[in-house]
C-alpha cells in the first residue's frame, strides 16, 4: 500500500483532526478559576478525561479536588500543584493559570461550555469506536461471527451513550463511597425508605430493601404456585410508582419506581396484559375472556385499562429469545425510554449461544451469567423466573429448597437473591382426606377436621421464601393471594389499605 502524500495545504488526504475546542476548554477553566460556583454547574456530568487537552484535564481535576475540600481553587492555590508540571510548562507554566482567569468576562456560559466539551469528547470516542469496528469487521474469524461483533459494538455504543466512557477500569474508593452515600440519601428521602425499586409489597420490601440495581433475583416455584402473577404484580407496582426528574445535562433520572421491561417467553403480550388487567380491576380473567361481565364490572375494567395505559411498562413476547437478544433489546429500551427493572418469564425458555445448545447445564450457566452481566451493565435489577424440579412433589413438606432449582449450581451461584413462591392451600386442596377401609367414622372425622382447620389457616395466603440474599437476611414473607384474580397483596392488617397490593 503506497504512502499518502500531503496536498498543497500541507494536510494528508483522508486525515482529519478529531473534533475539539481548546477555546471552550480555556473559557470554562477560566470561569471556574474566577468563581468556583461554575464548577458546581458542570461537575455532575463533566470529568477531567473529557478535555481534549490533557493539561486542561489536569487543571480541571485539581480544581475539583480543592472545591470538594471546601478550599478556593484559583491561580494562587493551584500554583503549588503545577510548579513542576512539565505539560503546563510547555504552554506558559503557572502564569497560564492567571491568563485563564484574566481572560474571562462572565461565568454565565460555564454550563454551555461544559456541555460542548462533553459533546466533543463523545464525538472523539465515536470516531475511535468506529475505527475499531471497521478493523474488527475486516478481521474475519470463524469462532467470532458477525452477530457477536454487532452485539459487542452495540454494548460499547450503549455504554458511551449512558456514561460517556468506552472502557471500564479502576475507580477510586472515595468516588464509589460518594455514590453509595447518594443512594442512601435517595432512599432516606423516599417515602418507603427503600434503596432499591419498590415491589409494592410492604413485608417483601422491608426484607429486601427493594430491588437493588445490578442484582439478579431468581423467583422460582412449581407450576400453579403463582410465579408469573407475583412477577406481574411487582412489575405493575414498580411502574405505577415511577417518578422522574431531569438532571443537569437534560437526562431523565428515576426518583422512585421504575420503567419496566417484561420479557414474556411463555405467554403472549395480550394474555399478560389481560392478566394484569384482571388483577387491577379485580375481575376474573375467565369472565373477561368470556365477556360475562356486569355493566359495573365492565366500567371498572375500562377505568383500570385507562390507568394501565399510562404506565411505563413494556412487554416483549418473542418466543425462544437468546440471552444476547435480551441484552440488545434491554439496552435499546434504556436508551429510548429509560429502564429500571427487567423481568424474564422464564429462565428455562431462554436460549444461549449455538455452541452450548447440546449441553443444557452449560447453556443455563451461560444464560444466568448473561442475566447477571446485564444487571451490572445496565445497573438495574433483573428478576428471572425459574421452574423447580419434581423432587419437591416427592417430599412430605413441599416447601422448596435451593437444591430444587433446575441446574441449581449455576443459578444459585450467579443469583444475588433466590426466592420461592409456595402456596400450601394448593396442595391441601388436592389432598382432601377420604375415608380409609375399616376406618371408624370418628377417626375419619378427626382427620378431616384437622385437615379443614389447616386449610382455613392458609386459605388465600402465600409464602415467599427468601432462601438466599447476598446483602440481607433470609426468611419467609407471608402475602395474601386472591386466586380468582391471581393477585398478591399485603397480608398484615396493621398496614394501611391504600398501599399497593390491596
Amino acid at each position: 500500500m503506497s504512502a499518502q502524500i500531503p496536498d498543497a495545504t500541507g494536510e494528508t488526504p483522508g486525515f482529519r483532526t478529531p473534533p475539539h475546542n481548546y477555546e471552550a476548554e480555556q473559557s470554562l477553566l477560566g470561569a471556574i478559576l474566577l468563581n468556583n460556583r461554575a464548577f458546581e454547574r458542570v461537575s455532575e456530568f463533566l470529568r477531567a478525561e473529557h478535555f481534549a487537552d490533557p493539561v486542561h484535564g489536569r487543571i480541571y481535576a485539581a480544581c475539583g479536588k480543592l472545591v470538594e475540600r471546601g478550599q478556593i481553587a484559583d491561580p494562587v492555590t493551584l500554583k503549588t500543584y503545577f510548579d513542576h508540571d512539565g505539560g503546563l510548562a510547555e504552554i506558559g507554566g503557572p502564569q497560564y493559570l492567571a491568563q485563564l482567569a484574566e481572560s474571562v468576562v462572565s461565568i454565565i456560559n460555564a454550563a454551555d461550555y461544559g456541555k460542548l466539551i462533553h459533546d466533543l469528547h463523545l464525538r472523539r470516542e465515536l470516531i475511535a469506536m468506529g475505527q475499531d469496528m471497521v478493523n474488527e469487521a475486516f478481521d474475519v474469524q470463524i469462532e467470532r461471527p458477525a452477530m457477536e461483533q454487532i452485539g459487542t459494538a452495540e454494548a460499547k455504543l450503549y455504554e458511551l451513550a449512558t456514561t460517556g466512557e468506552t472502557e471500564g477500569g479502576f475507580e477510586a474508593f472515595g468516588a464509589v463511597l460518594i455514590e453509595t452515600v447518594k443512594q442512601a440519601e435517595a432512599a432516606h428521602k423516599r417515602a418507603g425508605k427503600l434503596s432499591g425499586v419498590p415491589t409494592g409489597l410492604v413485608d417483601m420490601d422491608q426484607r429486601l430493601g427493594g430491588l437493588h440495581p445490578s442484582d439478579l433475583l431468581i423467583l422460582a416455584g412449581r407450576p400453579s404456585m403463582g410465579k408469573t402473577s407475583l412477577a406481574t404484580n411487582i412489575a405493575f407496582n414498580a411502574a405505577k410508582a415511577y417518578r422522574e426528574e431531569i438532571d443537569a445535562v437534560g437526562n431523565k433520572k428515576a426518583v422512585d419506581g421504575a420503567v419496566v421491561a417484561f420479557f414474556s417467553l411463555e405467554m403472549s403480550s395480550e394474555q399478560l396484559a389481560g392478566r394484569i388487567l384482571a388483577e387491577q380491576a379485580e375481575i376474573s380473567s375467565h369472565k373477561i375472556r368470556q365477556g360475562e361481565m356486569s355493566n359495573e364490572e365492565f366500567e371498572r375494567l375500562v377505568v383500570a385499562a385507562q390507568e394501565l395505559n399510562k404506565l411505563p411498562l413494556y412487554i416483549d413476547d418473542t418466543p425462544a429469545l437468546t440471552i444476547s437478544a435480551v441484552r440488545t433489546r434491554s439496552r435499546r429500551l434504556k436508551r429510548q425510554h429509560g429502564l429500571g427493572l427487567v423481568v424474564v418469564d422464564y429462565l428455562q425458555l431462554l436460549r444461549g449461544s449455538a455452541s452450548h445448545s447440546e449441553n443444557r447445564v452449560q447453556e443455563v450457566s451461560e444464560i444466568t451469567r448473561g442475566l447477571k452481566a446485564l444487571a451490572k451493565e445496565l445497573d438495574v435489577p433483573v428478576i428471572a423466573l425459574s421452574q423447580l424440579s419434581r423432587a419437591v412433589e416427592q417430599r412430605e413438606d413441599k416447601r422448596p429448597q435451593l437444591s430444587d432449582l433446575r441446574e441449581s449450581g449455576s443459578i444459585e451461584q450467579d443469583a444475588d437473591v433466590v426466592m420461592f413462591v409456595y402456596r400450601e392451600q394448593y396442595y391441601l386442596e388436592r389432598g382432601e382426606p377420604g375415608r380409609r377401609p375399616e376406618e371408624s367414622e370418628e377417626k375419619f372425622n378427626e382427620r378431616y377436621d384437622s385437615w379443614h382447620k389447616r386449610l382455613m389457616e392458609v386459605v388465600n395466603t402465600a409464602e415467599v421464601i427468601i432462601a438466599k440474599q447476598r446483602h440481607g437476611p433470609v426468611g419467609t414473607v407471608r402475602l395474601s393471594f386472591q386466586g380468582e384474580f391471581t393477585k398478591f397483596g399485603n397480608l398484615d392488617t396493621h398496614h394501611s389499605h391504600d398501599e399497593p397490593g390491596f
